[in-house]
């Protein structure tokens, strides 16, 4: 009896240890399906509102909303200040066409066009209030004084040149002299300062007109805005750095907006002003709520993926593989906080230059549109719950890594192509002028765009450059048209039709699947096992799975099981040899 109910209690507890050990696997299992299912399917399954899901989706709508009304307000910002430069060239330079001549805006070509081009600049200058349309005029200092013009002249320190006798004495050393005056004395101060304009053309290098005004951007009152105002400083230079005979006259502008100090404005501008300002701070409300539930379910899943990683250590002996840890780690949660984030800083920004407090339009737009950017892209993440719709996310997944490979072999053989045209054909093609502009022209024919441009713009003024430039081309659009650019679609092609084959015949499953099937096929893997191990590597699973020549172990549940069943056994047995004890 004694040996009896010792078994029987061995028996008892093997039998509470296995039913504890099923119902913690079933809550993993139910727990872990719960977490993998789509919005729709968690509120059919326990009643769940999808809270994250509306939030998404609300705040699609704010944030584009949000964007357009900034982009308009920008684009009116943008005109105006390009407006104001075709209007300040117009004013200053004199013979301007409208249109810039390459990177310069005029050429002249004598010493009376350089001498009336500078005084015309002058003149100007002191009739603005007469001349120009627009509400712009004289800087400011802070005692009320009118900002003077400054005109600078720089060039060699000494020199003297004969071409007729090849003969030249220069010193390289230069000298800067500056002047400057009043904007509405600029006849009397050119007469009283008359010997600066007598230029020695052969030692001159530059000269620098600069000044400063002032203008406010009314056409934003029509949209309902609060106007800006704008500091616009003027570079006007008369380049001679070359010595060639032709003089370049660039006009450079650097447009600063600032507050108004003191405005007044009737309509609905100001009450305008307030409901935006109520409006994105909405938007900021809505990102922090989107910003928290995606905080929250990361750490939910990390917490899960703890739980399974410690299930599948204590039961088969082995860790979760690399694929399914990515599965608990959601990339889509950390670009929505990333947009989030963005989307709070841009609101903040665009919030002060509503209230005229900033004018950082540029970085507020950056701001903006990235977050709106990566918000739309967020979308995908819902749309892949639909196998239809999931096709360009798997194919993007399976094809990067070799496509990423590829690109870093085929970049080097661009970057030599990019160096070798730049320093080659650089000094007799627009194109090839700088790395940038070479990169961008070694694209643009990648791509197949302006190609016979390209070719007929390099004229034959150097036989040796000329046929080396159809060698160079040549050889880099059939290379990269014909076999770099075909391989690279390639590899996309064949992931796309590996997905369209799983999609047909079933993906690979991983641990982490079988075990939401509920399939007992898992391996225990012992520490210092001796078996023979091949392994092999799926597309879309990067954990290696394990082949063994002998038979794998049993799992830790049914070997608990086969003990009890043993103990059974035993007992029935001294119940059988021993029917009194029965």
């Amino acid at each position: 009896m004694e040996l009896l109910g010792r078994y029987l209690d061995r028996s008892n507890s093997i039998s509470s240890v296995m039913t504890q050990d099923v119902i913690k696997e079933e809550n993993l299992r139910d727990d872990l399906r719960y977490y993998f299912m789509s919005p729709c399917e968690k509120y059919r399954a326990r009643r769940q509102i999808p809270w994250k899901l509306g939030v998404q989706i609300l705040k699609i709508v704010m944030i584009t909303t949000q964007l357009i009304l900034f982009g308009l307000n920008n684009q009116l910002v943008v005109s105006y200040k390009e407006e104001n430069t075709i209007a300040l060239k117009n004013l200053f330079l004199k013979d301007y066409s409208g249109v810039d001549e390459d990177d310069y805006c005029v050429a002249v070509y004598t010493q009376y066009d350089v001498k009336d081009s500078l005084f015309y600049v002058l003149d100007q200058y002191s009739q603005l209030g007469r001349l120009s349309t627009g509400p712009i005029s004289y800087a400011e200092d802070e005692d009320g004084g009118l900002l003077p013009l400054i005109i600078c002249k720089e060039y060699y320190k000494r020199g003297s040149v004969e071409p007729s006798d090849e003969v030249y004495d220069i010193d390289a050393q230069l000298e800067r002299v500056c002047m400057s005056h009043d904007p509405k004395t600029a006849n009397l101060w050119r007469t009283q300062n008359s010997s600066f304009f007598d230029l020695d053309f052969y030692r001159l290098v530059d000269i620098k007109i600069t000044f400063q005004l002032k203008g406010i951007n009314l056409q934003t009152v029509r949209s309902r805005e609060l106007p800006d105002c704008y500091s616009f400083f003027v570079t006007i230079t008369f380049d001679n750095q070359c010595h060639s005979g032709k003089v370049k006259i660039f006009l450079d502008i650097d447009a600063q907006s600032s507050t108004c100090t003191d405005w007044k404005i009737s309509g609905t501008a100001q009450k305008n002003t307030h409901y935006l300002l109520m409006f994105d701070g909405f938007v900021i409300l809505v990102c922090l709520t989107s910003a928290v539930l995606c905080t929250r379910s990361i750490v939910l899943a990390v917490r899960l993926l703890q739980r399974f990683s410690r299930f599948f250590h204590e039961n088969y002996n082995r860790k979760v593989c690399e694929d399914d840890q990515r599965e608990f780690l959601n990339g889509w949660y950390v670009l929505v906080i990333v947009s989030d984030l963005l989307a709070i800083v841009g609101s903040i920004l665009k919030m002060e230059i509503q209230a005229k407090s900033l004018t950082s339009y540029d970085v507020c737009s950056i701001f903006l549109g990235t977050s709106t950017l990566m918000v739309w892209v967020s979308v995908i993440r819902y749309l892949g719950y639909f196998q239809k719709y999931n096709v360009l996310i798997l194919t993007m997944k399976a094809a990067f890594p070799k496509v990423l490979r590829f690109c870093c072999c085929a970049g080097m053989i661009y970057l030599g192509y990019t160096f070798c045209g730049w320093i080659v054909l650089g000094p007799y093609h627009e194109k090839f002028e700088g790395l940038s502009r070479v990169a961008e022209c070694l694209f643009s024919l990648l791509n197949g765009d302006d190609m016979f441009t390209t070719f007929a713009q390099l004229k034959d003024k150097n036989t040796l450059v000329w046929i080396f430039s159809r060698a160079y081309l040549y050889s880099f659009i059939s290379l990269f048209i014909y076999m770099v650019l075909s391989l690279f679609i390639a590899l996309i092609t064949d992931a796309y039709e590996t997905i369209k084959n799983y999609q047909r015949d079933g993906f690979p499953l991983t641990d982490l699947q079988k075990f939401l099937r509920e399939q007992k096929d898992f391996p225990v893997v012992e520490e210092n096992s001796q078996t023979d191990v091949h392994v092999r590597q799926s597309v879309l699973c990067c954990c290696q799975r394990q082949q063994t020549a002998v038979e794998f172990p049993p799992r830790c549940g049914l070997a608990r099981s086969e003990r009890g069943l043993s103990a059974m056994k035993l007992v029935v047995g001294a119940m059988q040899t021993h029917p009194v004890m029965g």
